[in-house]
């Protein structure tokens, strides 16, 4: 835990790629790794102190919902753009594979406008170890 303020606690995470637990890491110089702060709104956040060993957590339902705007949204996107422009108007498949990927590009933007928003859908739990 890096420190508290009132009514949240900011915590440092550090993420590892899926290769940091790898022997060779060093050699391939692949592995890499980022520090992300977290910030947890709760109102216990006066019980923290700074280098506390704790544990963030996040619902499962928003999880779920990460994954589906993420994935799930951008791959009916990626589809319905390639079939109406390849089928519905007749356009060739390279044509077709260009729009498809310039509608995913607008649903990444769009949700990047809606981020704020989305962002207080996805609420941290953070609890003590």
């Amino acid at each position: 835990m890096e420190r508290t303020e009132r009514g949240a606690v900011h915590v440092r995470i550090t993420s590892r790629s899926a290769c940091g637990s790898c022997k060779a890491r060093q050699a391939c110089g692949l592995a890499e790794a980022q520090e992300k702060v977290v910030v947890v709104a709760t109102p216990e956040a006066a019980s923290f102190a700074a280098g506390d060993a704790v544990s963030v957590g996040v619902r499962r339902s928003a999880g779920m919902r990460a994954v589906v705007l993420a994935y799930v949204g951008a791959l009916a996107v990626l589809m319905a753009v390639l079939v109406a422009a390849i089928a519905g108007m007749g356009w060739s498949e390279g044509a077709g594979a260009l729009a498809a990927i310039a509608g995913v590009g607008v649903y990444y933007f769009v949700l990047w406008l809606f981020r704020a928003k989305i962002e207080h859908t996805i609420q941290f739990t953070i609890t003590k170890i």
